[in-house]
């Protein structure tokens, strides 16, 4: 059980792989736009981590405070993503303000996951 365990938390790295890796390539090439891997990415990343929050396997407490915050997390992700496709659609460019938020906090979401024990 600890090995399927241990593949899902690899499958749910990937997705944070793909999210931030695509938000990172158009933040250096200064393209500002969201692309349809990102929302793969968050795709990706959030059906893993529902995964990871169900007690299967475990022989420790789960931290249900930290799952929370991490969703809430995703939740505004996945909201600024989809204003932000909506908004790209119409005028071909996302405000800045929405294009950096979601690399903040994809690295708070990462962060979150590494220091909060």
């Amino acid at each position: 059980m600890e090995i399927l365990r241990h593949i899902v938390v690899f499958i749910h790295l990937i997705g944070f792989a793909v999210l931030f890796g695509a938000w990172l390539v158009e933040a250096v090439a200064r393209r500002m736009r969201f692309t349809p891997l990102m929302n793969w990415g968050l795709l990706i990343a959030g059906v893993a981590g529902i995964v990871l929050a169900a007690p299967f396997g475990v022989s420790y407490e789960l931290n249900y405070a930290k799952i929370g915050v991490k969703l809430v997390v995703l939740l505004v992700i996945g909201a600024l993503l989809g204003i932000g496709m909506g908004r790209q659609r119409k005028n071909g460019s996302v405000p800045p303000a929405l294009f950096w938020s979601v690399g903040v906090l994809t690295l708070l979401n990462a962060g979150i996951a590494v220091l909060w024990r």
